[in-house]
């Protein structure tokens, strides 16, 4: 088994340091790492650094770094706009796009979804998608972690621009002719993923992303939860693009 991962907000400059707080308490309380094991160490942002425990207190470890590395970012960069879900569906979509390699989610307020991201809730329901987003990371080994967009939403016309921006973008649609797996690819830039809400995506949402620059695709004969859907994109994507 691969050793643990924890995400610190700069890496040691020297060779020797303490863990503490949230991560400390988690590799020495829930973990229950021991001295010799080694761990991972990322500030989520490509850096990384290999230690081994060398002493063990409460909810802390003392550490000994031995290697250092650093982990380029994904070219091109793939963006996937989620509608906002009801319930635990977004979170769902957000901690299995992180594990499949996603580099940044938009949280979207389209005008179908069921859910809305409103003052204080709007705050705590991004926060949650964070939170989210960085336990996956940890848990996928990820050196880079994805970027939560919004504050807490994006507007559909703040989509609009991004896809404007954008290398190249494609909606899902179950209405679509083309699939992703033909669609041509940017070798750089960022490609931007659109998924819809429960309800799916409004004919004027739709029709504004395509006079932007996106392009309907499918991803099959099936129709995919909001939940689902961008996970099979990505890693259609990630395929294609030899991530994987």
């Amino acid at each position: 088994m691969s050793a643990p991962l924890f995400l610190v907000e700069a890496l040691p400059t020297g060779d020797a340091l303490t863990l503490d707080g949230p991560e400390g308490h988690h590799a020495a309380n829930v973990q229950r790492l021991r001295v010799g094991e080694e761990l991972l160490l990322a500030d989520g942002r490509g850096g990384t650094a290999a230690a081994v425990v060398t002493a063990v207190g409460k909810g802390t470890l003392d550490l000994q770094v031995t290697s250092r590395g650093y982990v380029d970012a994904s070219v091109p960069r793939l963006v996937v706009v989620q509608g906002i879900a009801k319930g635990d569906r977004g979170e769902l979509a957000v901690q299995a796009m992180t594990e499949v390699g996603v580099d940044e989610i938009v949280p979207w307020a389209a005008s179908r979804s069921v859910a809305q991201w409103r003052g204080d809730r709007g705050v705590r329901a991004r926060e949650k998608w964070a939170a989210t987003a960085r336990e996956a990371a940890k848990q996928a080994r990820r050196a880079w972690l994805p970027v939560v967009a919004g504050s807490p939403d994006e507007s559909t016309q703040t989509v609009v621009r991004r896809i404007a921006g954008a290398a190249a973008a494609f909606v899902l649609h179950e209405e679509a002719e083309d699939g992703l797996t033909t669609a041509d690819l940017p070798a750089t830039g960022e490609i931007v993923l659109v998924v819809g809400p429960e309800g799916g995506i409004a004919p004027a949402e739709l029709s504004a992303f395509r006079e932007a620059g996106a392009r309907p695709v499918r991803l099959g004969p099936s129709v995919l939860r909001t939940s689902t859907a961008g996970i099979a994109a990505l890693s259609v994507l990630s395929t294609r693009l030899s991530r994987w």
